[in-house]
């Protein structure tokens, strides 16, 4: 459960120069140049932390002479109050980083506090709740770790590392057993291939088809459970659409292999933490 600076440091330079542009003058015209600060990190709101190492690295790449200190790790459960990092250093340099990395590091802590309350409703059932692509553009890899920091899984990353056959590509494929054969004759072996069903006679074929990964779309619970029962582990269950924490504990109990939620990434509200500089 980890991320490379490789994977994050690109997003941060992105949104770094996106807010500073040619400088920040409040800072420079409000501030004097040698002043230096200490600044806590201060959490005021329950919830799963995620993407504190990313979001302290904003400080240093704008002034590599401030530094941190963490108090919390990711994945820790934080309530109000909670000091999570202290920052020591140049005081422009800190207040012009300061709201990119709290950007970065709400957002994705908002993300992994939603997964970690939907993992928790379906708790004591074999469903694993995952996430899907609907993500915002640029920040997926960020998105992603903080799912799984949640207590949450991955789907495919990508269009790239799964095959998997929705319902448009079905119109234009033909149906499901020309599709998946279509699909099959020419994926590589390392490659699943996963069919989108929204009928019983569409999970039959596929099925028949020997696809993977059978996702059951919009289905009603009866209907659902009687997919799960036709498949009987012949392949992976995936349950898509209508799914919220009022609905998930149900689906999770009609048996599905694994649960795919949007909202994670597209609905999650920011958890709130604020910088607090301390007065000497």
């Amino acid at each position: 459960m980890s991320l490379m600076p490789l994977q994050y440091e690109p997003i941060l330079l992105h949104a770094l120069t996106e807010d500073i542009g040619q400088g920040d003058i409040t800072a420079q015209l409000t501030v004097p140049a040698t002043a230096t600060a200490t600044a806590t990190m201060l959490v005021k709101a329950e919830g799963v932390l995620a993407g504190l190492t990313v979001s302290l690295r904003a400080f240093s790449l704008v002034d590599p002479t401030v530094s941190a200190t963490t108090h919390a790790m990711d994945g820790n459960t934080v309530t109000p109050g909670t000091v999570i990092a202290t920052i020591t250093g140049n005081a422009r340099s800190i207040l012009t980083a300061e709201r990119v990395a709290l950007n970065i590091l709400q957002r994705m802590s908002g993300t992994a506090t939603l997964t970690r309350r939907f993992v928790e409703t379906v708790s004591g059932t074999s469903a694993r709740i995952v996430d899907t692509r609907k993500t915002t553009p640029g920040l997926r890899v960020l998105e992603k770790y903080a799912v799984r920091c949640g207590g949450g899984y991955n789907h495919r990353i990508g269009l790239y590392d799964c095959i998997l056959i929705k319902d448009n590509h079905l119109a234009a494929g033909g149906g499901v057993l020309a599709t998946v054969q279509r699909a099959r004759e020419a994926a590589p072996h390392t490659v699943k291939i996963e069919v989108e069903c929204k009928t019983l006679a569409e999970v039959d074929d596929a099925i028949m088809a020997q696809a993977d990964i059978i996702l059951l779309d919009n289905m009603p619970i009866e209907m659902l459970h009687e997919a799960v029962q036709r498949i009987g582990g012949r392949a992976i269950t995936e349950a898509s659409g209508g799914v919220n924490l009022t609905t998930v504990r149900a689906i999770a109990e009609t048996g599905v292999t694994v649960i795919s939620v949007g909202a994670l990434t597209h609905s999650a509200p920011a958890l709130d933490i604020s910088l607090d500089f301390v007065l000497a």
